[in-house]
């Protein structure tokens, strides 16, 4: 008989975690070696709470409206971080994979999600358990794998962000453009953390460099004393100043608020980098007359559809399938890969890499792609990041002027055993 598979997500979505979770649905489905695909409500907590919701079950056109869906909303995501400690919560998904018939265990993540497909799928063979575990890469950061991209080219939903910054920064120049006698300095705050891929991206609005755009990653150390002289020299050369910097760029105490894997959460810290550094700017005064101001997007930035890259969206079903494929071929460990084939005609295709290899390990954003002035990246990025965004536009379905985005059924497998509270949860 064939066994089931439970498929998973966790982290911060992006705007095409859909597609790969679709690839995911659609190969499996075809699959003699899978029996029924369930879908973690809310990623490893709804393991742990066997609340798995029936994915086979679902009706076929709103699995392929996953497409254009963007976030997590379909089936869910979570920050539960299993730690080494909570023998209990290792032990209830192995009853559950046992209760369910669960032989697949697939999760969609970044490197934190890696090291749970990893530890679990190996705990659940030492206990006896015939399990497959499989990763599919997702992140915006792009930072899951190795800094020489070996491993992996890049993540699913990279390419979407950096497309949506692309766009911003065009738009934005505009803005500042035409209000500079007033506003001449715009600062733009992008996520990432402490990886600079992101803010990165903005070059790709202006690849030529014929924009005052100044960039400023985390990677760089910088001070504000700096920027304020950078910006200065702008404002008197251009009469304008825009800048970009990673949400993590050390700029003091911003009083920072952690999630559970650890990670900053700087969307829901007391202050943002981009308001310091307007505010310092301001204080200290510009070389021309008028103010600072500033703009800090959200997690826009990781769900808007209407900016997402049609490449990234191919590529993140693709993944999805090859992810399917190594579960059923019962290629244990790994994880499903983007490679580039050809760097000057950019072609991908898709491989596998050790779960070991790639769990908890960060990519760091090239030393040698940061410009020598430190406010710049190179045409080397630019050759790396411009194949990600694509040329085209995404379609997304519209009903009565709203987009159509996937609903699936409420459609749970049925309780097998006992209520379960997650142990990091408990006397909460």
């Amino acid at each position: 008989m064939a066994k089931n598979m439970i498929v998973a997500q966790s982290g911060g979505p992006s705007p095409v975690i859909n597609n790969t979770l679709r690839g995911i649905v659609e190969t499996a489905r075809q699959m003699s070696e899978i029996g029924t695909v369930y879908g973690g409500w809310h990623g490893i907590e709804g393991v742990l709470k066997e609340e798995l919701i029936d994915l086979t079950a679902q009706d076929a056109d709103e699995i392929a409206l996953l497409r254009t869906t963007p976030a997590a909303g379909s089936i869910g995501t979570c920050r539960y971080k299993l730690k080494d400690k909570q023998a209990e919560d290792f032990d209830r998904i192995l009853e559950v994979f046992k209760a369910h018939n669960v032989g697949y265990f697939c999760y969609i993540g970044g490197n934190d999600s890696m090291h749970t497909a990893h530890t679990v799928a190996n705990l659940a063979r030492s206990k006896g358990l015939d399990v497959v575990g499989i990763g599919g890469p997702k992140t915006i950061d792009n930072d899951v794998g190795d800094s020489e991209f070996k491993l992996v080219d890049h993540t699913p939903g990279y390419g979407s962000t950096a497309r949506y910054w692309t766009h911003y920064v065009q738009q934005a120049n505009e803005e500042n453009n035409g209000s500079c006698p007033a506003d001449p300095v715009l600062v733009m705050q992008a996520m990432g953390r402490k990886i600079g891929y992101i803010p990165a991206a903005a070059r790709l609005a202006d690849p030529n460099r014929e924009l005052p755009l100044q960039i400023y990653l985390a990677e760089r150390k910088t001070s504000l004393e700096q920027i304020h002289s950078n910006v200065n020299d702008s404002l008197r050369e251009h009469g304008r100043c825009m800048i970009v910097l990673s949400e993590g760029l050390d700029v003091g105490d911003i009083g920072v608020r952690k999630d559970s894997f650890g990670h900053a959460q700087f969307s829901s810290s007391q202050m943002t980098v981009a308001q310091i550094v307007t505010n310092y700017l301001n204080e200290q005064g510009l070389a021309v007359k008028g103010s600072a101001r500033c703009n800090v997007p959200g997690t826009d930035q990781r769900h808007c559809m209407a900016y997402a890259s049609t490449v990234d969206l191919e590529e993140a079903y693709y993944v999805g399938q090859k992810a399917a494929l190594l579960a059923a071929a019962g290629e244990h460990g790994y994880m499903a890969t983007i490679l580039r084939a050809d760097w000057d005609n950019y072609q991908v295709r898709y491989d596998k890499a050790p779960l070991a290899e790639v769990a908890e390990k960060d990519r760091k954003f090239p030393d040698a792609w940061i410009s020598p002035c430190g406010t710049d990246v190179t045409d080397d990025f630019i050759k790396y990041a411009r194949p990600l965004i694509g040329d085209d536009w995404v379609s997304v379905p519209l009903v009565n002027g709203r987009m159509r985005f996937a609903r699936l059924k409420p459609i749970f497998a049925s309780r097998k055993l006992a209520d379960y509270v997650p142990q990091a949860d408990r006397g909460k």
